[in-house]
């Protein structure tokens, strides 16, 4: 089966699936170069509520192709054009302004974890396990890939995963504040779906504001007075007015994204 980057869209939900699973879903240069495209035009198509990543099976995804990858690391700006493929993909599920659910079965490892890292909320299975144990194959991360990581996990916990080279359970994982929550694995999808419906539930406008306003304040800078203006954008949205309509009349709201 040739590996990919599959999608399944249902209305304004996409379930984004890495394919391939003859490798544990390991991601290739060209699954790499199609997740970025995927991203870019997911971020641009206004109707969606929701986007799922998943992996093929009972795996997430085993990191990349290593046989692909050694090939592609003979010299050195070959390693550099691989990688900087691999952190352009990271930095559009990154940048999408849709909220992106990572739903995580078996072994989220090396990029399966990177890719993880850039989501926005992660469930993970009782079974799955968490590292990048690349110590013991004598590479370093990436610093375009560690950086999603590292804002994420903090250093304390990334050192702990490429110093040691072991892999968390899930358990361990949410304890540490790398998961959103952890359930039966059985119970994955049916968390994530939840969790896409009650986001979906809310105003779609209001859920890219607070994406884009919370990586705004991670980058250090204090606001600038149009900045505190533009916070207030919604006030001239037809879904700011439909929320507090629906509230005083008691009854569900009907967001439009406009």
């Amino acid at each position: 089966m040739k590996p990919d980057i599959l999608l399944a869209c249902d209305g304004p939900l996409v379930t984004v699936t890495l394919f391939n699973p003859d490798k544990l879903n390991a991601l290739n240069a060209a699954m790499w170069q199609r997740l970025e495209a995927v991203f870019r035009d997911l971020d641009a198509d206004t109707h969606l509520r929701c986007i799922i990543v998943r992996g093929e099976g009972t795996a997430f995804a085993a990191g990349g192709d290593l046989v692909e990858m050694r090939a592609a690391r003979a010299t050195v700006d070959g390693a550099l054009a691989y990688h900087e493929q691999v952190g352009h993909a990271l930095d559009a599920i990154a940048a999408c302004r849709h909220p992106v659910i990572a739903s995580i079965l078996g072994p989220c490892v090396g990029g399966g974890l990177e890719i993880a890292a850039t989501c926005d909320l992660r469930i993970a299975g009782e079974s799955a396990k968490f590292g990048a144990p690349i110590n013991k194959l004598g590479f370093s991360m990436y610093p375009g890939e560690l950086a999603g990581l590292l804002k994420l996990a903090g250093p304390a916990l990334v050192k702990e995963i490429l110093l040691e080279g072991r892999l968390l359970t899930a358990r361990e994982a949410h304890e540490k504040g790398l998961l959103t929550r952890v359930v039966a694995d059985a119970a994955v999808e049916d968390e994530t779906l939840a969790t896409t419906r009650r986001i979906a539930a809310g105003a779609p406008l209001v859920a890219r504001w607070h994406k884009q306003w919370i990586a705004r304040l991670l980058d250090g800078n204090p606001l600038t007075p149009s900045e505190k203006r533009a916070s207030f954008a919604f006030l001239d949205s037809a879904d700011y007015r439909e929320g507090i309509a629906a509230f005083l009349e008691k009854r569900p709201p009907r967001f439009t994204a406009q």
